[in-house]
């Protein structure tokens, strides 16, 4: 399985002959390979994983993914529990981890 965080493209730069950026993840930054996504633009947001953007997503999608990252981390839910609540947005989320 992949799990890749949202993060939005600060900065576009070359090193060593590779296209990488400086990302945000809710206020860290780091520098992130975007080699596998040459289209991105700096303003736009990329899901990453081990330090490479995999795929361009739009805003309102890197905002769905950040906000269900934050819920399990403070939750320390599974990953079925946030499926779950994802599937079901209606039900609180306390709701959906206890069904």
């Amino acid at each position: 399985m992949c799990l890749a965080i949202p993060g939005k493209v600060l900065e576009i730069f070359q090193e060593n002959s590779l296209k990488m950026g400086r990302m945000d993840f809710s206020g860290i930054n780091k520098s992130v390979c975007l080699e596998y996504v040459p289209e991105i633009q700096v303003g736009q947001y990329a899901l990453v994983h081990a330090g490479f953007a995999i795929g361009v997503v739009d805003e309102k999608e890197a905002a769905e993914t950040a906000s269900l990252w934050e819920k399990m981390s403070a939750a320390d839910l599974s990953v079925e529990d946030a499926r779950e609540a994802q599937r079901n947005p209606a039900v609180p989320f306390r709701e959906a981890q206890s069904a």
